[in-house]
């Protein structure tokens, strides 16, 4: 055997122990998972999911170089920051927050942590962030872009479903911080529309049939539900109701439509949360937060249960039906 085959023998033989033992002793990173939803919720594992693909696409697996840790407030606020102190606790190495209350939750329990947002509603406003082009903390990443162009465009969409619509109920919870921000944007979008809107709230599910109740009374002919973790662990509910008294409704993401809804409108939320992996790769390659803008979404869709609209005796105009980028028969 010559000396050059000698020592590519060696190499091979070294080389698999030396690659294992460098696997071994490589940083695996935690992730923390704060999230205000619930964690059963099918609705809530599609967005977790597309996170998660998103970050294997860019080499992150788990077991090998990532772990999760999974806290659920099943949409009770108060129980945020308790969670967030867990996580803390454990020591993680960034904290994924989804929606904004979550991500005001470990803001507060943490200034050093890296933190990325998903799905997060006015962030400069509600203190999340300085600007969207330096957020200037240890928080960044995707907004859920609700805003008056969005409404707008939803109360645009539900005139053309039904022409004749005057008055608009809105219901929304109170308690989320984001709350006055949209309402100050559906209401300044119902002006260019001519659209009257009233408002009602819903604290907690006991407030939902009292909520009906008066819509019912106040004669509202369609209904815009601004959508928050607790309206979403209960949209099934909600658009039984909606159906019940007959009310056209409109949210921001799909799986309002999927529950029963007349339409949704909003943006791509598998792909918001995707997009905030790529914000995991560059922290957990050094970047810092700060040095990161927030982001827009990037994708919107439409989405229309045909069967809701003939059980409304609605008739959804070909051209709307033509731009949904779902139909539900």
């Amino acid at each position: 055997m010559n000396r050059r085959a000698f020592v590519t023998g060696l190499a091979a033989i070294f080389a698999a122990p030396l690659t294992a033992e460098a696997q071994q002793v490589g940083k695996i990173y935690s992730i923390g998972y704060l999230s205000a939803g619930t964690a059963s919720d099918a609705g809530n594992t599609r967005y977790i999911e597309a996170f998660r693909r998103g970050l294997h696409e860019l080499g992150w697996i788990e077991g090998q170089n990532i772990t999760f840790d999974y806290r659920y407030a099943d949409g009770q606020f108060d129980r945020l920051p308790a969670l967030a102190d867990e996580l803390i606790r454990l020591n993680v190495d960034l904290i994924a927050a989804s929606p904004t209350p979550a991500a005001l939750a470990a803001k507060n329990a943490t200034p050093t942590i890296p933190i990325v947002g998903m799905s997060l509603t006015e962030p400069v406003e509600v203190g999340l962030v300085a600007t969207l082009a330096r957020p200037g903390g240890n928080v960044t990443g995707v907004t859920y872009g609700v805003d008056a162009e969005i409404f707008g465009k939803q109360l645009a969409l539900i005139k053309e479903a039904m022409p004749s619509v005057r008055r608009v109920a809105v219901l929304s919870n109170p308690s989320i911080p984001t709350q006055p921000a949209a309402l100050k944007a559906v209401t300044t979008a119902a002006r260019s529309l001519a659209v009257q809107l009233q408002p009602f709230a819903a604290r907690a599910p006991g407030d939902f049939d009292p909520a009906f109740a008066a819509m019912g009374r106040e004669r509202v002919g369609a209904l815009v539900v601004v959508m928050d973790p607790m309206m979403f662990l209960h949209r099934s509910r909600l658009a039984d109701a909606a159906m019940t008294h007959r009310l056209p409704s409109v949210s921001t993401q799909a799986p309002w439509a999927e529950a029963g809804g007349l339409l949704t409108y909003g943006p791509n939320l598998s792909d918001v949360y995707r997009r905030a992996a790529t914000y995991v790769d560059k922290i957990l390659k050094g970047a810092k937060p700060a040095d990161l803008p927030v982001e827009q979404p990037a994708k919107f869709e439409l989405v229309i249960n045909f069967k809701t609209a003939k059980a409304l005796g609605l008739t959804i105009p070909p051209s709307l039906l033509a731009r949904a980028d779902q139909v539900i028969e």
